[in-house]
């Protein structure tokens, strides 16, 4: 019980996640500065702003639902913390091997962060963060599609199997799926899931500050904002890392570069483009995103 515990909070769990979540963070707004000639922040601003925003006074809208607005933001770091624990524990310990159908509880869970998100703001009862409300469920609809039929690549790949552990050793053996197009396809397709999963620039619209003044985190404030912002921060860890898990032969502390790389590749579409419409963001997935999914999983199918 004391391992598991253990594990959960500080080594390789919530802790373990949240600082280097919180090191990403500072790398991106770094990098960001530096690309609109700013010189940006100091490397422990990130966490800075957690505790800034823990100690500040915690603000609830009259018309709120309070039970739901104080156990939303629970419910999100709550199962960003216990992906990350899993997927880190499958990488660096070998004696970690999981269970059958773990990939389909994982791909739950990094669903419940947005939910988490939907329903807190739901709960707040402002008109702006119901206007926000409505652009994640959308967003949420539109990439969860090819996000899921992307994720059938590995498992055919791998013929048939759902354990992480089992993947990762058949990729070991067989190279990884990333060397095949079938892989690049849906790997590329997860990338763009992977950002609108995030919020981040061009599929920020459910916060949108300069349009609908922060959306769905409008009502947030003080530690509650923080868990917010702490779990957004954590997603940046653990997002990319089950990429790597599925695709990239998995993950070890000597292959570190695999996580710099799909960072900076977020960072890149993040400083490179515009914010687009929820519309135009609903497409985008059920068009072209979902259309090269399907055809990753043909050429699966094929051997490709």
């Amino acid at each position: 019980m004391i391992k598991y515990l253990f594990n959960y909070i500080i080594f390789p769990g919530f802790l373990f996640t949240a600082i280097i979540g919180l090191a990403a963070s500072w790398i991106d707004r770094k990098v960001t500065a530096r690309v609109q000639w700013r010189v940006g922040p100091p490397w422990y601003q990130p966490l800075m702003d957690i505790v800034k925003l823990s100690i500040k006074e915690i603000t609830v809208p009259r018309s709120a639902s309070k039970g739901l607005f104080f156990l939303s933001p629970m419910i999100g770091l709550s199962a960003v913390t216990l992906v990350s624990t899993f997927i880190w524990l499958i990488n660096i310990d070998p004696s970690s091997k999981g269970f059958s159908g773990d990939i389909i509880v994982i791909l739950y869970l990094l669903t419940l962060p947005a939910i988490a998100v939907i329903l807190g703001a739901s709960a707040s009862g402002n008109p702006l963060a119901s206007l926000g409300v409505s652009r994640e469920i959308k967003l949420v609809m539109a990439y969860e599609l090819p996000f899921i039929i992307s994720l059938i690549v590995p498992i055919i790949k791998s013929h048939g199997l759902l354990r992480l552990s089992e993947i990762i050793s058949y990729q070991t053996t067989n190279g990884p799926f990333v060397a095949s197009l079938s892989g690049i396809i849906a790997f590329i397709v997860m990338i763009f899931c992977m950002q609108a999963k995030l919020g981040f620039v061009p599929f920020d619209m459910a916060e949108a500050e300069t349009e609908i003044m922060a959306g769905t985190y409008i009502e947030y404030s003080g530690m509650l904002l923080a868990i917010f912002k702490l779990t957004k921060t954590m997603l940046m860890v653990a997002l990319p890392l089950f990429l790597i898990t599925l695709f990239w032969q998995g993950f070890n502390f000597l292959s570190i570069w695999k996580y710099v790389i799909l960072l900076v590749i977020i960072i890149l579409i993040r400083n490179t483009n515009p914010r687009v419409r929820i519309d135009q963001a609903v497409r985008f997935f059920w068009g072209k995103m979902t259309l090269m999914a399907v055809v990753a999983v043909i050429l699966a199918i094929g051997g490709k």
